[in-house]
């Protein structure tokens, strides 16, 4: 197997935890660029690792007149355009193992979507390029599940693996984040993520004018999930971030406010810095004697 990058290795080791972040979907060169300006500004400020996240084609929409992006051609020439100007490590995801091998000349971190974090194919694709890969957990996975996953991307010699925690279908259209589900996923032996905005969709809860649905969510308790995560101690946190929500094209009801990404970032940082999470309690059995 391969030896781990270190891109990996500062992500593992960074302290309190490390930043995935950006907007949901790629909108224009001029939006990306601009948030990439002002998502590293902050993350610099507060002092946190920061991999750029945007998505060149969100093929998994409820509806197919949803907004998808530029596709994946016009779109990883942007996100190099965003690695070159300020010098961030990109992490985007992938749909089909075909392509993997073009994503992984660009991304930094090749992400697996829920639905789709057990597809061994596409597992073993996304490996080979060697890049780091980050597993988002099915909503409809038990949180063991990304242990076979982590474990697939290993056995295809590739050990720079991570896995996130998205939340978990609760009835049709909602979604509940098991805290448990921090500690279990650890078991994978591999940093652990917290995805704090998608957790908070309701997928397919937002009927449109004129028929169909949308994904809702309840973007005003993205601080609860993050808190939550944090006090737990997670590796990392993945969120999506807008510097105009109500008029992203894609996922707006969970995208954080810019204006609001340095209060949440500091006050999370707080929490991680007081917090023991990280540390397994050493529970003791033995009877207690006066």
């Amino acid at each position: 197997m391969a030896a781990t990058s270190p891109l990996y290795n500062q992500l593992k080791d960074a302290e309190p935890f490390f930043l995935l972040a950006g907007p949901n979907v790629i909108e224009s060169e001029e939006h990306i660029l601009r948030m990439a300006k002002h998502i590293k500004h902050i993350a610099t400020k507060v002092g946190l690792p920061l991999v750029f996240k945007s998505s060149f084609d969100k093929s998994n929409r409820t509806s197919s007149k949803s907004f998808r992006g530029p596709g994946i051609a016009e779109g990883l020439k942007i996100l190099e355009k965003v690695k070159v100007a300020y010098d961030l490590p990109i992490v985007t995801d992938v749909h089909e193992s075909i392509q993997c091998e073009e994503v992984g000349k660009v991304a930094d971190i090749i992400q697996i979507p829920a639905f789709l974090c057990r597809q061994t194919d596409l597992l073993v694709a996304a490996a080979q390029t060697g890049k780091i890969i980050n597993i988002k957990k099915g909503q409809f996975c038990a949180p063991s599940v990304m242990n076979n996953s982590a474990e697939k991307i290993r056995l295809a010699g590739n050990p720079n693996v991570m896995v996130c925690e998205r939340g978990t279908m609760f009835g049709y259209n909602d979604l509940i984040v098991d805290p448990r589900n921090f500690e279990w996923m650890r078991e994978a032996n591999c940093p652990v993520v917290a995805d704090i905005t998608h957790a908070l969709q309701q997928p397919a809860g937002k009927k449109l004018e004129g028929g169909g649905v949308a994904s809702g969510g309840l973007r005003e308790l993205i601080p609860c999930i993050a808190r939550t995560a944090v006090a737990v101690g997670v590796d990392g946190i993945f969120m999506e971030v807008h510097d105009d929500p109500l008029s992203a094209p894609v996922d707006g009801p969970t995208q954080w406010p810019l204006r609001h990404l340095e209060e949440l970032l500091e006050e999370i940082i707080a929490i991680a810095r007081v917090t023991k999470g990280k540390q397994r309690f050493q529970i003791d059995l033995t009877p207690f004697r006066d």
